[in-house]
């Protein structure tokens, strides 16, 4: 058999020893010089080292038993590649120094403390929020209540104010009525000068339109003495829904009936149009007459028309 060959059952001893010591001499370089404080690291190579021993002793055997062409041999070999397994020893646990132990019970306990902590950092946040927003309501209640009694008093004012404008209107019209009242029994008195010198036959003339003007009023006191019969308050401040329904239905009532006299006074004053000027012009034609067959001279044209302005009214 020549010394060397491709196949690799047919390799040399010297080279299958040189195989099998250059990765022994790597690990073990690897465990004593690179980490030699590395207990744990030693124990395992040390393993891996036993096994790789055994495994080149079992194929370097099994080679030589090839070249023999035994197959009992080469049976036994495989049977005890099989079976047998390489022999560790039984690493017992690394003992924990006594500094170094870890106490389970101090990391609960330390954990339950951490979350107690931070279930009353959750509960004075709760607190410190709802004692807030306590604080704004109570605020916003108050700032409610503030701004209801300054509408009220702002209403309250208004009323006063306007009560006032009323009152001034009121009395602005009274004082109105009351020169207009005065004005016009200046210039009766006037009038009656002026008339008084026409003569003794006009006395019972101007007796006699004094009677009928004495009784008659004039159109604003008559306006006035109306609207004061007819004019009622309202008082619905204290009045419930039914009752507002009520009073709403008089007023329509009392609309409609009103309504119904404007139309009425309408259609008589439409009549009246039509006779007043008539009856007047009789009147004036009467008085004329009279004049003139009463009196021994006759009427001047302006005093005339002063006596019939004043008979008419």
């Amino acid at each position: 058999m020549p010394f060397f060959s491709f196949h690799p059952l047919s390799m040399t001893p010297l080279v299958l020893h040189v195989l099998f010591l250059l990765p022994s001499f790597h690990l073990s370089f690897c465990l004593h010089v690179v980490a030699p404080s590395d207990q744990d690291a030693q124990e395992e190579g040390e393993k891996w080292l036993c096994s790789y021993y055994f495994i080149m002793f079992a194929w370097l055997f099994f080679l030589n038993m090839s070249h023999s062409r035994n197959p009992f041999l080469i049976f036994v070999v495989l049977c005890f590649l099989f079976f047998v397994r390489p022999m560790v020893p039984q690493l017992a646990p690394p003992k924990i120094p006594e500094g170094d132990r870890v106490d389970f019970d101090d990391i609960h306990r330390k954990r339950m403390e951490k979350d107690l902590l931070e279930l009353h950092t959750l509960i004075d946040v709760h607190f410190d929020q709802r004692k807030k927003d306590e604080e704004e309501l109570i605020s916003l209640k108050e700032r409610i209540e503030r701004r209801r009694s300054e509408k009220a008093e702002i209403l309250r004012v208004r009323a006063e104010k306007e009560k006032d404008r009323q009152n001034r209107i009121a009395e602005e019209r009274h004082r109105k009525e009351e020169e207009e009242a005065k004005k016009k029994a200046d210039d009766d008195i006037k009038k009656k000068k002026v008339l008084s010198g026409i003569g003794a036959n006009f006395g019972s003339f101007l007796a006699k339109a004094e009677t009928r003007r004495g009784k008659r009023l004039t159109g604003r006191e008559i306006k006035k003495k109306t609207l004061s019969e007819r004019r009622q308050p309202l008082d619905i401040d204290n009045l419930r829904e039914d009752a507002l329904k009520q009073r709403a239905q008089e007023m329509w009532n009392w609309i409609y009936q009103l309504e119904s006299d404007k139309f009425d006074f309408m259609e008589y004053m439409k009549h009246q149009k039509y006779e007043v000027p008539l009856v007047l012009a009789k009147s004036c034609f009467i008085v004329f007459l009279s004049s003139i067959y009463v009196c021994s001279c006759p009427i001047p044209y302006h005093i005339l028309s002063i006596y019939l302005s004043i008979y008419v009214g």
